[in-house]
């Protein structure tokens, strides 16, 4: 690429950032946070007062929680068009899609939890914060997640930051170093006990499983309400206590959770102080509070487009004009939604209203507009900002300004002073989506975007239908998704003389009003079309609407197109091969039933050979995410053939998170510089039924319960779900979406040398079994996520700070037997370490890098832990006198966490006692201070104890030993603890 397109590439990364989320950190306040509400939610009084008070809240919050370097400022909430109008202001580029938070329905029938959409690496920022309607209005809720407000902070670290949660619902239990049970946390400071549901455990006890060493399901960590521990607000920003993040000097480096999976267990404070927020940011002087946040309410109102159209000399190149009217006409007719305004602007050096704002009312205005839409080009030059500025005169008709307007640019020529309308363009108000048609469009078009719109990118090649999709997928960014159109099919071929083109369609049960079927052809002779319906009705060219000019024929499904597989078979009746296209789109049947829809995005709107790029494919039915979808990317470049890649959902390589129905994959293989244009094609079989994950994504913890003044006071349980509701029957469907285009430099023109390692493994796993311990990861490639990698480096550690450190000095594991599989299968190792290896060790820390055959390494893999079962050598023994829960105490290394159950009856007498594994109990007797007792053993300071207080020492028992941290037990000399097999 010439040196003054790659000086613009750089000004377009630079705008980059305006493209999403529009919240910056100006000084110490974070302006521009968008709040919106979907357009499904019940209007009530109640949820905007909530958001405000939420965000009030959250902002002091956070300001102290930050050691004072930042607050929330300047707040927008968007107020869905569905809800009364009340004097709210009108948006200018705010949108529902562009929102940092969400108010919407739950992504399944029972859920309130909120959470973060947030499938990136450590560090990198998530998608949007999900708040349900029922968790900002129902104020029993606070008990269970805690008050909104640090709630919102907890939410606001993973969007902002990317840090993870250091909890873990599916591990809530781990193995300490020191041979003990641990509740996964941070900070291991936290107190509280141990709890079984009744109807699960025996007698309320907390049951150790003799395999894993871990309790048995059921059991829960129920905390202290009234703490001492300041952190974290990753795990429980609940307690009044917890007002910091965990930081290195209390971080639990041990806790199992996603915190330390993802980000090589540093710390979350390390992390967000590692983020481009803080680089250059500094507290605040003095001890004054920063102000409250500021809030401006903003309503949808109906939507005004103007399309911008070229039809200067360079659309007479490659048919464009014509597939312009083509895809344009689609538009018009079948994507825009009901009720929006639109105009038509066409452009060259000159620029000419060819319609002012028509409403959309009917399929006759819909006819009257695609009237209007050029069928020649003319001979002047592209002048891009002629024909915006006279869009913005259009946009103005309807209320004097372009505020909240969408202006739609299609070029293909070259202009050298975009420039002149930046500013314009900038403080306009509007929305700009530009698409750019075929390799000569203007390089500066991408900054015109990146300020306020989407990017879109078509080639000239005829069989990619590349124009029409990009059409459909300029969608309203309102959140209503039942007004939207859906499409479904878009294919093309190159068809031989009386060859056939043909392909099965599916119309799933979510859609099928105002199904669209469009057929396009090259040659001056109509293809013979024929259409089946799934019950076998015959549609044929008579049912068509053809122009014969414009090479293209459109039919209406009436009514509501049937469920099913629709068979459609083209036929070239001309005497040489052409290409034959179809597309087909259709609505929602009913708006109550939720869409399934598909996004389409990378990771980067500019990227620099040989960095990677991630292609991203988001499939869901409404907001629950759907699993084993077959997802095809298509990828084209503005010169060469297009680059195909199956995305994945497996959690390896690209996809960080498995099943979240997200699916990604590396794309490093480009044909040049240039632009490239993204498109995916979905399908799943009528076969598949997929259970949804309990929650695909980190929500916040839902607090089981807390002890208080020495009782337990539970919180009702999670809702269940039924079977029916964990499980998705939508039978077959289809998509096509096209994504935003993004920009390749730096490639070098002829041949390269392999620059492209291994990618990491980051679903790296470890277990023991006797003493071999069991490693499983899913295979890298030899390019990132493709290929085979020549071999592996396997490394352990008693400390995993050693190895993400110091990888290449800890102890190597011999690989010389294991041969990498090829990218994307199934690894499982097997081995026993050496004795000198694990002696007297509890944990064993594991960690892989894959080689690739010119010697290339991969990053180090996420760091699993091992958990080696040591007993105690002086503990052993055959007694016969020990229960068999006893012995497995004892083959655990004397692992005998206290977990009781306390009953309203215990709580009120002076006597009490606490049952705990097998038949070992305590009893407290008057004089003895029972509350005392009672106290010390609820809190975690007795961990790993289990015994009788008795005046005199049983048969079998030998008194306590400190406990942990040096305390004793501080009973003075009124009685002594001793211990089963101490």
């Amino acid at each position: 690429m010439l040196p003054a397109a790659a000086c613009l590439l750089q000004l377009t990364l630079a705008l980059v950032v305006i493209g999403g989320s529009a919240v910056e950190l100006q000084g110490n306040a974070y302006n521009g946070l968008l709040i919106a509400i979907n357009p499904q939610v019940p209007e009530d009084e109640k949820i905007i007062p909530n958001i405000k008070e939420m965000i009030t809240e959250a902002s002091f919050y956070l300001f102290n929680a930050t050691k004072r370097r930042v607050y929330f400022s300047n707040i927008t909430i968007l107020i869905p068009a569905t809800w009364k109008t009340n004097n709210y202001g009108k948006p200018k580029q705010e949108s529902y899609e562009k929102a940092d938070v969400i108010v919407a329905a739950p992504y399944w029938k029972h859920g309130n939890d909120p959470y973060t959409l947030q499938y990136g690496e450590c560090g990198e920022k998530g998608t949007y914060i999900h708040f349900t309607p029922k968790f900002l209005l129902k104020d029993r809720l606070i008990d269970i997640y805690g008050s909104r407000g640090r709630v919102f902070v907890h939410e606001w670290a993973h969007l902002r930051w990317g840090v993870f949660d250091e909890y873990d619902s599916e591990r809530p239990f781990y193995i300490s170093g020191q041979n003990q049970v641990k509740a996964t946390r941070c900070s291991s400071d936290l107190t509280g006990i141990y709890v079984c549901e009744e109807k699960i455990c025996a007698q309320g006890n907390c049951v150790i499983n003799h395999v894993t060493g871990l309790f048995k399901e059921g059991c829960k960590f129920i905390h202290d309400k009234s703490q001492n521990a300041s952190s974290s607000i990753m795990y429980m920003p609940s307690l009044s206590s917890v007002v910091e993040f965990c930081d290195a000097s209390n971080h639990n480096t041990e806790a199992p959770n996603l915190q330390n999976k993802m980000c090589s267990y540093k710390s979350t404070w390390d992390t967000i102080m590692s983020s481009a927020d803080f680089k250059s940011n500094f507290p605040m002087i003095g001890t004054s509070l920063p102000p409250p946040p500021i809030f401006s309410l903003l309503q949808s109102q109906d939507r005004v487009i103007c399309l911008v159209l070229d039809v200067s000399s360079s659309m007479n190149e490659g048919d464009r004009i014509n597939r312009l009217h083509q895809a344009a006409e689609v538009y018009l007719r079948q994507i825009v939604e009901e009720n929006s305004y639109v105009g038509i602007v066409t452009f060259s050096h000159v620029a000419e209203v060819k319609t002012q704002l028509q409403q959309i009312l009917s399929d006759d205005v819909r006819k009257n507009l695609a009237s209007y839409l050029p069928r020649v080009a003319t001979s002047g030059k592209t002048s891009v900002c002629t024909g915006l500025w006279l869009g913005f005169e259009v946009v103005k008709n309807r209320d004097a300004e372009t505020s909240g307007s969408t202006i739609v640019l299609l070029t293909a020529g070259e202009d050298s002073s975009i420039s002149n309308c930046f500013s314009e363009v900038k403080n306009s108000g509007s929305v700009i989506h530009i698409i750019a048609l075929g390799s000569s469009a203007a390089k500066e078009l991408e900054q015109l975007a990146n300020m306020t719109g989407l990017n879109f990118f078509a080639t000239d090649r005829l069989d990619s239908n590349s124009l029409i999709d990009v059409f459909s997928g300029i969608l309203s960014r309102s959140g209503d998704t039942s007004n939207q159109s859906v499409q479904i099919e878009s294919a093309g071929e190159s068809t031989g003389a009386y060859k056939h083109f043909n392909k099965t369609v599916t119309i799933d049960s979510t859609i099928g009003k105002n199904t669209f079927f469009v057929v396009t052809w090259q040659k001056n002779r109509l293809p013979d079309i024929t259409l089946l319906d799934p019950s076998g009705k015959r549609y044929t060219n008579e049912d068509f609407e053809i122009d014969s000019g414009l090479h293209r024929a459109h039919l209406q499904i009436p009514e509501i197109a049937e469920a099913g597989d629709w068979t459609y078979v083209v036929t070239n009746t001309h005497n040489s091969s052409q290409v034959l296209t179809v597309a087909v789109t259709s609505r929602a049947v009913n708006s109550s039933i939720p869409l399934i829809t598909v996004k389409a995005h990378t990771n980067k709107v500019v990227n620099f050979y040989p960095s990677p790029m991630i292609v991203y494919a988001q499939v869901s039915h409404g907001f629950g995410p759907i699993l084993g979808a077959n997802v095809t990317a298509i990828i084209e470049p503005e010169d060469g053939d297009p680059i195909i890649l199956k995305l994945l959902d497996n959690g390896a390589g690209a996809d960080v998170v498995k099943d979240d129905g997200v699916y990604s994959k590396y794309l490093f293989s480009f044909s040049g510089n240039g632009r490239y244009s993204l498109k995916l094609h979905v399908q799943q079989d009528n076969k598949t039924i997929r259970p949804h994950p309990p929650m695909p994504w980190s929500p916040a913890m839902y607090i089981p319960g807390y002890v208080e003044n020495g009782k337990i006071q539970m919180n009702a349980p999670r809702p269940s779900v039924n079977e029916d509701d964990s499980q998705v029957r939508l039978g077959s469907f289809s998509r096509t979406v096209s994504g935003e285009s993004f920009i390749v430099s730096s490639v070098p023109s002829g041949p390269y040398s392999d620059m492209f390692p291994p990618c990491k493994v980051i679903d790296f796993g470890a277990r023991t079994e006797d003493n071999k311990i069991i490693l499983s990861w899913t295979a890298p490639g030899d390019d990132f996520d493709q290929g085979q990698a020549a071999s592996y480096d396997i490394r352990l550690s008693e400390s995993p700070l050693e190895l993400r450190d110091s990888f290449d000095n800890t102890a190597s594991v011999n690989t010389s037997s294991l041969t990498p599989q090829h990218a994307g299968s199934k690894e499982i190792f097997l081995f026993e370490p050496e004795t000198s290896a694990i002696e007297n060790v509890t944990i064993i820390y594991v960690a892989i890098r894959a080689i690739d055959k010119v010697s290339q390494l991969s990053d180090i893999s996420n760091i699993a832990q091992a958990v080696m079962f040591v007993p105690h050598k002086d503990s052993l023994t055959t007694s016969a006198r020990y229960s068999v829960s006893t012995i497995v105490l004892i083959v655990s290394g004397l692992l005998t966490v206290f977990c009781v159950l306390i009953s309203a009856t215990a709580s009120r007498s002076p006597e009490f006692s606490f049952t705990g594994l097998g038949s070992s109990r305590l009893e407290g007797e008057k004089g003895w201070e029972p509350e005392r007792l009672r106290s010390l053993f609820l809190k975690e300071e007795m961990e790993g104890v289990s015994g009788q207080l008795m005046p005199s020492r049983p048969p079998g028992f030998s008194v306590a030993p400190n406990l942990q941290k040096g305390r004793g037990l501080g009973l003075k000399d009124e009685g002594k603890v001793w211990v089963h097999g101490a």
